[in-house]
């Protein structure tokens, strides 16, 4: 039996709601997943509405799986069975399986993943586009398209921005790249939201057979859905039940198409809309709630709303002031380990961050330390081919028998040594019974070019000159950085590279490697180039077995957009810099004019997601300057440090050690003897 009354009083009256339009503005931990499945279980349970009529719809397999367990919890296996519970996409592929083929295609159609979009996409731009050495690059084209079929604009509809040499690109390319699809009787994910709309737009019967099937829905994470979506529901939900759940002060994902405006006109697109705001908050302390109503009142665009919890004030928030990313990293990891010291697990940890880029400081430090961790939602840093291609040179010069890694570069940066050379050279050194290196200084014998003889000899000298320069430096980092700058790491990297935004990204991670062998240099008495590679290796090794570690006690590593939807007792939000959040391409964006305040308002809306996943402590850290191509650049403080309240920030240098109570230090120091009692077996 299902107690309803266990519900506060607005999440009470959300589930009992009859029928009509419902707008949840849930806040961040206010309960809103339990409120969802309450609703569906009081519309079976004390409404006899049969499960079948019952559509929820979420944004991920995981949510939706997550959904359906807590409802089976509620109202049995066998009612929610025949419920459907799916994503937007699934739940349009099982349209398009019974009605595709009035739309042309056959119900056998194919659904094109990434990897297979991209490949058509580059076939298409080098018949259609590419000439010469014009290259563009087919993610960015396939972004185009993407954000073309999410705002429901076909082919033909498509007019691309005045100049733009990407946008023209994609006017040629998406018509063909469209028609190739059909021939191939396939579908992209964009193409289901697209063409089920299409699909009801064209064949009313079709709709009207989904609107008698589905006559209650519910959607979840609402202030993320794009123009396509809200055309399938607006379709969809004539009947005027729908029940919509969502936080605007949450709406972060507007660079992939979500449109605020679709959750703050809702009461205008439905009308007779009711509205109950859940502002209970049952995460998060008194004072992390004031801080984050503080910043987030500061938006313009948004549903007013102020979260407040029954728990108490709890601790301050803590702003830490660093001299740098190293000292920023040193300063977290240090504290990670004093309360660990005190009793508390990793796992109860989480160091978030705007940009991935800003991960390998942490990264470091935590491996230096001894501290474990697992990165989420982001590439490791020593994964990245542009890092890779760089280690491997190192590996080299430290190591001329490595194989794997002289393979690597030896055609990179690109001097002329194809692939069929190096079978070759591949060859003789297995013929020989040698290693490779050993052929590639003594290649004779070896069918190749007088080009290509003349490339290797010059690669080999280039091996021997680095080796003894690195082996008699006084400055392993300036000499390595003077390597890469030999050989054009920079320039590889842009010749590669069409985008000039990857490219920059790209490089700055290449900057990072001499960034992490400055790092190492200054922590070591006797820094060496194989101690380097020692530590980068055991590295590589953990992330490796790191992979399942979702339920271990580690600490967490992971962006803002991340760690939406969880909690942490303890937040470090670092880098709380201008450029950094709010990021660099939003205040550029906002600089542009338009809608000159929405680029800042989502990164706001962004700092306060921060906010509201710490539970017990939240700690803001920045630097005040930070490395970018071997130089130190002073750092501006974020904006949005201003809009805390003082009294509800406690802020400090890095300089300054930070102060704690007597029953913080006797706590302490009771550890410390239990550690050695332990230590000594009694």
């Amino acid at each position: 039996m299902v107690d309803f009354h266990t519900l506060n009083p607005e999440q009470y009256a959300a589930v009992e709601h009859g029928d009509g339009p419902l707008l949840l503005l849930a806040g961040a931990g206010s309960g809103k997943t339990r409120v969802i499945t309450y609703r569906i279980a009081y519309l079976v349970l004390e409404r006899d509405i049969h499960p079948g009529h019952i559509l929820a719809m979420t944004f991920t397999n995981k949510a939706a799986l997550e959904m359906r367990e807590r409802v089976a919890g509620l109202i049995g296996r066998k009612r929610t069975a025949a419920m459907t519970i799916a994503t937007f996409h699934s739940l349009c592929v099982q349209i398009l399986k019974q009605h595709i083929d009035r739309l042309g295609y056959k119900r056998n159609f194919s659904i094109y993943a990434a990897a297979d979009q991209v490949r058509l996409i580059k076939d298409l731009i080098d018949r259609h586009v590419n000439s010469g050495d014009r290259r563009i690059d087919a993610d960015r084209i396939l972004w185009i398209i993407s954000d073309a079929k999410n705002r429901l604009i076909a082919p033909e509809d498509f007019v691309p921005f005045h100049g733009d040499e990407y946008q023209l690109a994609a006017a040629t390319v998406y018509p063909a790249y469209q028609k190739a699809l059909k021939a191939f009787n396939a579908v992209d994910f964009d193409d289901l939201i697209m063409l089920t709309t299409r699909l009801f737009r064209d064949h009313p019967e079709a709709l009207e057979a989904c609107r008698q099937c589905y006559r209650y829905l519910l959607v979840d994470e609402y202030q993320d859905t794009n123009a396509a979506q809200y055309q399938l529901l607006r379709q969809l939900a004539a009947h005027g039940n729908l029940c919509v759940v969502g936080d605007d002060d949450q709406s972060i994902y507007g660079w992939r198409g979500a449109d605020l405006g679709n959750i703050l006109d809702f009461e205008k697109d439905f009308p007779g809309t009711r509205t109950i705001r859940l502002e209970q908050n049952y995460r998060s302390t008194g004072n992390i709630l004031a801080a984050a109503n503080a910043v987030i009142r500061c938006n313009t665009r948004r549903k007013v709303k102020k979260l407040w919890t029954a728990d108490g004030a709890g601790e301050p928030l803590e702003m830490i002031v660093c001299r740098d990313e190293e000292d920023e990293a040193l300063q977290v990891v240090e504290r990670l380990q004093v309360e660990h010291y005190r009793g508390r697990p990793w796992k109860h940890f989480a160091i978030l961050y705007r940009t991935n880029i800003q991960s390998r400081a942490f990264e470091e430090q935590l491996r230096y330390l001894d501290v474990p961790y697992r990165l989420v939602g982001g590439q490791q840093f020593y994964d990245r081919k542009e890092v890779k291609d760089a280690v491997a040179y190192l590996k080299v010069l430290l190591n001329p028998s490595d194989e794997v890694n002289l393979l690597r570069i030896l055609n990179y940066p690109k001097r002329g040594i194809g692939t069929t050379s190096a079978d070759r050279l591949i060859q003789r050194s297995s013929d020989r019974d040698c290693s490779l290196w050993e052929v590639l200084r003594d290649p004779s014998g070896v069918d190749l070019s007088d080009q290509v003889r003349a490339s290797l000899a010059l690669f080999v000298r280039l091996i021997e000159t680095w080796r003894y320069r690195l082996r008699d430096s006084l400055d392993l980092t300036a000499s390595v950085a003077e390597l890469f700058r030999e050989l054009d790491l920079d320039g590889e990297i842009n010749r590669s590279t069409d985008d000039r935004i990857k490219a920059e990204r790209r490089r700055e991670f290449l900057q990072d490697v001499i960034n992490a062998l400055a790092s190492y240099q200054q922590r070591e008495a006797e820094p060496t180039l194989a101690g380097f590679l020692e530590k980068v290796s055991l590295l590589d090794d953990e992330q490796q077995d790191d992979k399942d570690a979702d339920e271990e006690d580690v600490v967490t590593l992971m962006s803002l957009h991340s760690s939406k939807g969880l909690e942490f007792p303890m937040v470090f939000l670092v880098g709380m810099e201008e450029e950094y959040l709010p990021h660099k391409n939003s205040l550029e964006a906002a600089a542009d004019g338009g809608e000159a305040t929405a680029p800042i308002e989502e990164e706001r809306r962004l700092f306060y997601v921060g906010i509201t996943r710490a539970r017990r402590q939240l700690v803001l850290t920045r630097a005040e300057e930070r490395k970018k191509y071997g130089k130190a650049l002073k750092r501006e403080p974020s904006r949005f440090l201003a809009e805390i309240p003082e009294e509800l920030l406690q802020a400090r240098s890095s300089s300054v050690p930070r102060q704690t109570s007597e029953a913080e230090q006797q706590q302490q120091a009771g550890h410390f003897f239990s550690g050695i009692q332990s230590l000594l077996g009694e």
